[in-house]
């Protein structure tokens, strides 16, 4: 993965998650964290939502990562947009469900009580390829292996 999408991926915190169950999209605003590499962005949810249903009929995803704080005013023109097409994985392991869920509540505070209870379901995105728009015409797109 190209370093400045790896870079924007890493220091970002918040997305939008797009799922789908037959032909109706969802979307969701999500707190999120990452691996070192940005191949791997770690979200948490309730098991009665939406999403999540959708994400276990369907484990297809596509996350939107931007710099639309960054780039405001005159620099609007320079923000930079990664949609990462991914997959849904659910963490088997408690003890790295548990890790997970203690990443995330350090990183959002606002995520502690959700972390904390037992319904609360911490889960992978495993990113299969990124396309990075920068400005409204410049496109780079990756695919990981």
């Amino acid at each position: 993965m190209r370093e400045d999408i790896q870079a924007l991926i890493c220091r970002n915190s918040h997305c939008v998650l797009a799922t789908v169950s037959g032909n109706k999209p969802h979307c969701s605003l999500m707190s999120y964290t990452a691996d070192q590499q940005g191949r791997e962005l770690y979200m948490i949810t309730l098991r009665n939502t939406q999403k999540f249903e959708n994400l276990l009929a369907n484990p297809q995803v596509s996350v939107l990562i931007d710099t639309r704080e960054e780039d405001i005013g005159s620099r609007r023109g320079r923000a930079k947009a990664v949609t990462v097409s991914g997959v849904f994985q659910r963490i088997a392991d408690q003890g790295k469900k548990d890790a997970v869920r203690a990443q995330l509540a350090a990183a959002h505070p606002h995520l502690q009580k959700l972390a904390a209870r037992a319904e609360a379901e911490p889960f992978c995105i495993k990113v299969a390829s990124v396309l990075l728009l920068e400005g409204v015409t410049d496109s780079y797109f990756e695919e990981l292996r």
